[in-house]
């Protein structure tokens, strides 16, 4: 019994330290591929639709509801207590330094990261991505870079639109539910506003995209097994991806704050 528990947890180990092995290996070749401009120059454009522009009403739809109901619920909290202007306080500073970088990252996670998982995954199963390479093409610049670049940019400028909206969906909601008047919702979202919050939600943003379509594309790119792996090279990347993003928000709020 306990030779076989111990076989079981050696496998696991060494099939964690193979996956840390070939994702080092993946990211080695991404960067070293960052040269091929002519290989993946071309696709940059449609990737930064497809993740960025495509990715922008969920965004703003989480984003909108996010502030109505931080609106809402400040507001209950604090009547009797402190003066209602802090409503906008609560829903500035939540949504910039928490909820609109994590909420739009776990998001796109099930939607860009899913997304690529499923399309190189595919490729990998039907041996397209072995046809790029019999035909002298770095599939990690073809398929991988565009992709990976394409995130790292657009993943800021949702967020900072997801902000924007979040804050702006609070404020309607102070002035039609809350009787809250403009100057007073903005008196709060002054007061404890820091241009560095907004700095800081960028570069949480830009490492949720790294990580997102890093994660996607390596579990496409390793995937096995026809649909079924296709399947499940989907599903680890949207979990593996939504972890590492509660990792990341951890990880930059005890380092830069």
């Amino acid at each position: 019994m306990l030779a076989d528990s111990l076989q079981v947890v050696g496998r696991t180990a060494l099939r964690g330290v193979a996956g840390v092995g070939r994702g080092g290996d993946l990211a080695l070749g991404a960067v070293r591929a960052l040269r091929k401009l002519d290989v993946w120059g071309p696709l940059f454009v449609p990737q930064l639709w497809a993740i960025g522009v495509a990715s922008v009403p969920i965004a703003l739809f989480i984003a909108a509801f996010t502030g109505i109901v931080l609106a809402i619920q400040a507001s209950y909290t604090f009547t009797g207590t402190v003066p209602l202007y802090f409503v906008g306080a609560l829903v500035g500073k939540t949504i910039i330094l928490e909820l609109g970088p994590v909420l739009t990252g776990l998001a796109l996670a099930g939607r860009v990261g899913a997304n690529i998982a499923a399309e190189l995954g595919t490729m990998r199963v039907t041996e397209q991505i072995d046809a790029l390479e019999s035909l002298a093409y770095d599939p990690v610049a073809y398929l991988v870079v565009p992709r990976v670049v394409a995130g790292l940019i657009m993943f800021p400028v949702i967020v900072g639109l997801a902000i924007a909206i979040g804050i702006a969906a609070g404020w309607v909601t102070s002035l039609f539910l809350l009787d809250l008047s403009t100057p007073q919702f903005v008196r709060g979202l002054r007061l404890f506003f820091e241009p560095y919050d907004v700095q800081f939600a960028l570069i949480k943003a830009a490492s949720f995209g790294l990580t997102v379509t890093g994660v996607g594309a390596f579990f496409g790119f390793t995937c096995g097994g026809g649909a079924q792996g296709v399947g499940i090279a989907t599903t680890r990347a949207v979990v593996g991806a939504s972890m590492l993003i509660l990792v990341l928000d951890a990880f930059w709020a005890a380092a830069l704050l």
